[in-house]
């Protein structure tokens, strides 16, 4: 019994010694290689969305003290295309995307909420003619008797959807923003996080303007993802973004730059209507607070402390 005791000790040491081992290599190899990173190309020079998952990238990057180059693809990919095209591993491989259990199921996800949920706290970009028309709601039901627009591929569409809500889908970006001068839809919720890029945009007609005082909010989070068959950069990127975590850094550079639209958006100050989100993986790390956002504690007071 003894020999057969030491003989099991010594299969777990030698285990814990190649997983070392393992682990090591990995680091090295990673460490020692010149990632090139290719990432879909934004619409137009205006598009600001891309600034901010790039700086938390190159962030977690330099976190691992690997070699890269971060370009974008040689033509505009829009999201559908962008997802297909690092499905097949053509173009690009990463993409940064709200998840759902298609996606993971197709990519590999790294799930580590970059914008930490907010992209599910939704307020509306709305025709200024129509204002009259959210002035006296008080009910999800109220709403849902109005006429919002989404992306056809977009997660957020069939998230409305199951919750009621008469959804009108576009082929793309810009057309929502057409269709909602052209009042043909009543408004166009936009993530705390990107309203304010969108808003300030040059060729934004003056008639679109933010609604005052309401927010929908659903569980969801954008994740950097990449092909299935690259499990390495994964690795790399999550090794990055934890330590980013750990550090402070990573929650300097969210408040660093969301503090303007947690300013002025103010989403403690509205009416939140909360939605399910029946899409979302179980997976998905819902009970690590620390990876999410609070409106009790991420208020423009301590966004402004920032400074």
């Amino acid at each position: 019994m003894k020999k057969y005791i030491m003989i099991l000790q010594r299969s777990n040491i030698y285990r814990g010694i190649g997983l070392l081992l393992g682990l090591l290599v990995w680091t090295l190899n990673a460490s020692a290689a010149n990632w090139s990173i290719h990432y879909p190309r934004p619409i137009n020079e205006s598009d600001s969305r891309h600034d901010y998952p790039l700086t938390l990238l190159k962030l977690a990057l330099s976190k691992t003290g690997v070699r890269y180059t971060l370009t974008p693809s040689e033509r505009i990919l829009l999201q559908g295309k962008a997802i297909r095209q690092l499905k097949e591993n053509r173009e690009i491989n990463i993409v940064w995307v709200m998840t759902d259990m298609q996606r993971e199921k197709e990519l590999l996800p790294i799930r580590i909420p970059i914008h930490k949920g907010l992209i599910g706290w939704r307020v509306f970009l709305i025709n200024q003619d129509f204002s009259a028309k959210f002035q006296d709601i008080r009910e999800v039901r109220d709403l849902t008797s109005l006429t919002v627009l989404q992306g056809a591929e977009w997660p957020d569409t069939k998230i409305l959807q199951s919750n009621g809500f008469n959804v009108l889908t576009v082929s793309d970006f810009p057309e929502a923003f057409d269709r909602l001068e052209l009042k043909q839809g009543d408004f166009f919720p936009r993530a705390v996080s990107e309203v304010l890029g969108e808003l300030n945009a040059r060729s934004l007609d003056d008639d679109i303007v933010l609604e005052p005082s309401l927010v929908v909010h659903y569980p969801a989070a954008m994740y950097f993802f990449v092909n299935r068959s690259n499990p390495t950069m994964a690795r790399l990127i999550e090794t990055g973004l934890r330590r980013a975590l750990e550090d402070g850094s990573f929650d300097n550079i969210f408040v660093s730059h969301h503090r303007e639209a947690l300013l002025k958006v103010n989403v403690g100050e509205r009416k939140v209507f909360h939605l399910e989100n029946p899409l979302l993986p179980k997976e998905t790390p819902l009970d690590d607070k620390a990876l999410w956002f609070d409106p009790q504690l991420h208020t423009p007071q301590s966004a402004a402390k920032q400074d």
